[in-house]
């Protein structure tokens, strides 16, 4: 034998036991031992239920707008009633529970003296309990004494009251603002009459019960009214059949009005109305086809003048549009286009009626930013700029002219989503960062701004808790650090923050980890992704996150992933511009890469054996990695998904794939593309689901069954919008041990482990 041959067969051979070591550092426990990592995850489960204590604050302010009290559930729901006196920087307990239960089992009521569950409390000037609610009783209590005296009973929970102006003719009242004139809607025509008597005076004509005038505004000097004729759509509905309803042997067939995209909308033609010259008119300005009818803003100072807003359909352009109601003309003061979208939910407007000003957000620098726009002039000025995001304005502070907003990424070397607290000047000047700690902020201000409590933290760094002053930011008090006692215990690790570039090799794709309390680091462990890539937001859990699904899933043997890829929001423009007419990218050309730069720093993450699963939009987003990407995504569990973005709800569809619907619908769809499906899928739906209809899953089975391709199918009766519920989180483990780690999942039927072994389990309900 030659050398040359000697040394291929040897060659050969490392080859072969190169591929047999790579194999066997694969993590493949036998049944035996999968069913004791199924026991093992249900006890950790239940150790860390209920573990961390004190991570947030609820200030209950009392009258004088600057004390307040709050309430802590510590191990086994034991309450703490925690009293804070900012004036003299104390923390103390409010009163003591056990004399507290005595006092009242003397009035015949009983309580737990760890758990009293009080409401409503009450505390005087000298920093004292006086009055409380509990069980349903008002008592009044004396703090020197420790005798409590029985009141009333507190008679059933006040409901929230109905707000006045929804589907009033007249949101801000039918009676003129110099109570000289009323008006009316009478068969859907308007009327208007003297307060003092006399007939009627009909202003308009045209009005039938399905064509009504309505959403009408007297101007400030009660010389005009403007409001819209209104034509009503009657959406067509989608139905559903409860097929295991008590009490019946039949399926029980119900519906629901559901608008879809390309489905039309209401139409608001916009009228102006003179009681006087008993005179109406048709504003010269197209109808409004698309939304609910913009309110209408009459200038201050000027009832000449009122104002409105009109989003197209389509969500490529946005104005604020100025009437002159004196000649019936119209000008566009804000006038915003884009080539992709605008977000609506995210354009905020806070108007200025004081100085006749407003306060608007714009992407249209690439970046979400504060604008001043004075409504007399039309002219516009930047109040923020910069490579960062406005998330929300909190509040406006119109006499010292400053803006008291959040936003993400203005902090260099944190996580960009973090959100902070600011304020600035409406010039842009005086910028403060109210919050300067690292973290994700939430603040609770006090009723006068001038006091705050500030709860942060990480999604591995625990949450902890102040009292600070709003003019300077400057802590006046430490009110809680989380306890995480009981959780070390357990023996489980947070989340890891992992970071990798975007398909661009630029753009940082930020994402989490949960591995195995026990990872073996010379195994290799499948990838799981937890997936939602709806564009409304962004997903990643940023605060503190001691424990989820995500881990309990880990313990089974998994690296369990989150990541927020393209097309999401709260980045800049062109990251969510990804998502454009383009639902089905998903970020997952990120995703993709995020995991690979995962595997290539820990040899224990086992990119050739991927799955992933999600709901709603994440069961969509399922589902097209396993069509769109097959040579990376192996098997996935799919709950409740739009799987084609003609069958769900209009308002989220059009927003991200536009008006009016095109192809790309088609070519997007999971249903057009099911005979792509390579790897193993278990789709999951409710059959009662009414927010996505259970046919977009049923019409995805037919494709499937049509196109020949293997799957499963779990219907779940009388479920609605859900990732399946107890019984679809169990079948989803057993789906991924079988599909991705090989093994039989444990035989319940049998008895090798009880039926729904997860303690927890209702914590990992969906949302």
């Amino acid at each position: 034998m030659t050398n040359r041959i000697l040394s291929a067969i040897l060659f050969t051979i490392s080859l072969a036991g190169f591929a047999q070591a790579q194999q066997a550092a694969r993590f493949q426990p036998t049944h035996e031992e999968m069913v004791k990592r199924y026991v093992r995850a249900a006890s950790i489960d239940s150790a860390t239920a209920h573990s961390v204590f004190r991570t947030t604050v609820t200030p209950e302010w009392q009258a004088d707008g600057h004390s307040f009290w709050y309430l802590n559930y510590l191990a086994d729901s034991i309450e703490e009633y925690i009293f804070v006196n900012p004036a003299k920087r104390t923390r103390r307990t409010l009163f003591d529970m056990q004399r507290l239960a005595d006092a009242l089992a003397v009035i015949n009521i009983p309580v737990d003296p760890l758990r009293p569950s009080l409401t409503n409390i009450r505390i005087n000037d000298s920093g004292n309990m006086d009055s409380f609610t509990v069980n349903n009783n008002v008592i009044i209590f004396d703090a020197a004494t420790y005798t409590c005296r029985l009141i009333a009973p507190a008679g059933n929970p006040a409901t929230t009251p109905r707000d006045p102006r929804r589907n009033n003719p007249f949101p801000d009242g039918a009676i003129s603002p110099d109570k000289k004139w009323e008006a009316s809607i009478e068969k859907g025509n308007l009327f208007v009459k003297q307060t003092t008597g006399g007939k009627a005076i009909q202003l308009t004509k045209d009005g039938t019960p399905e064509k009504q005038y309505g959403s009408i505004r007297w101007s400030p000097d009660s010389k005009y009214l403007a409001g819209y004729l209104i034509k009503t759509v009657k959406d067509q509905p989608v139905y559903y059949v409860l097929t295991a309803e008590p009490n019946s042997t039949r399926g029980q067939l119900r519906s629901q009005d559901y608008k879809q995209p390309g489905d039309p909308w209401n139409t608001y033609t916009l009228y102006l109305f003179d009681p006087a010259l008993k005179k109406s008119q048709q504003v010269n300005t197209d109808s409004i086809d698309f939304l609910s009818p913009p309110q209408l803003r009459w200038r201050t100072g000027n009832s000449r003048y009122f104002t409105y807003e009109k989003m197209d359909r389509g969500h490529q352009r946005f104005r604020v549009i100025d009437v002159d109601a004196l000649d019936n003309t119209t000008r566009n003061i804000v006038d915003e286009k884009t080539n992709s979208f605008i977000y609506n939910q995210r354009n905020f407007t806070r108007y200025l009626p004081e100085t006749n000003q407003l306060i608007r957000t714009s992407e249209k620098s690439g970046w979400q930013q504060l604008y001043l726009v004075d409504l007399v002039s039309g002219k516009e000025t930047p109040i923020t700029q910069g490579s960062w995001v406005v998330r929300r304005i909190d509040s406006v502070d119109i006499r010292k002219k400053e803006i008291w907003f959040t936003a993400c990424g203005m902090n260099a070397g944190e996580d960009p989503y973090n959100i902070h607290y600011y304020r600035i000047s409406f010039d842009g000047k005086k910028l403060v960062s109210i919050t300067p700690a690292r973290g994700n902020h939430v603040l609770t201000f006090s009723p006068d701004h001038s006091l705050f409590t500030d709860t942060w933290s990480e999604v591995n760094t625990p949450p902890q808790t102040i009292l600070a002053r709003t003019s300077d930011g400057k802590t006046i008090l430490p009110l809680e650090q989380a306890d995480l006692t009981v959780y070390k215990r357990a023996g489980v690790s947070p989340p890891e923050v992992f970071v990798a570039k975007g398909r661009d090799g630029v753009t940082d794709i930020w994402g989490i980890v949960s591995k195995p309390s026990d990872l073996d680091p010379s195994k290799k462990y499948p990838v799981l992704e937890n997936i939602y890539a709806g564009p409304h937001d962004a997903f990643v859990p940023k605060v503190f996150t001691p424990y989820s699904e995500m881990q309990s899933l880990a313990e089974l043997g998994f690296i369990v992933v989150m990541i927020d890829g393209m097309g999401t929001a709260n980045r800049s423009k062109a990251f969510h511009d990804i998502a454009w007419k383009n639902i089905a990218d998903a970020g997952l050309p990120d995703r993709i890469l995020w995991i690979k730069a995962l595997a290539a720093k820990y040899s224990f993450v086992d990119a050739e054996r991927v799955g992933l699963y999600g709901t709603s939009a994440g069961g969509q987003n399922t589902l097209g990695a396993l069509l769109f990407h097959p040579e990376f995504y192996k098997a996935g569990v799919s709950a409740c998904g739009c799987h084609d973005n003609r069958i769900d709800k209009q308002w989220w569809n059009e927003q991200w794939m536009g008006y009016p619907v095109g192809k790309h619908y088609d070519e997007q769809s999971n249903i057009t593309n099911a005979a792509k499906l390579q790897g193993n899928l278990l789709l999951i739906v409710g059959e009662a689901d009414t927010n996505v209809p259970p046919e977009s899953t049923y019409r995805v089975a037919d494709a499937l069954i049509r196109a020949k391709r293997d799957f499963q199918l779990l219907s779940i009766p009388g479920m609605g919008h859900s990732d399946g519920g107890v019984y679809g989180r169990m079948k989803k483990r057993d789906f991924f041990v079988k599909n991705l780690l090989g093994v039989e999942p444990p035989a319940r039927n049998k008895g090798e482990i009880p039926a729904y072994n997860e303690v927890g389990r209702e914590r990992w309900s969906f949302e």
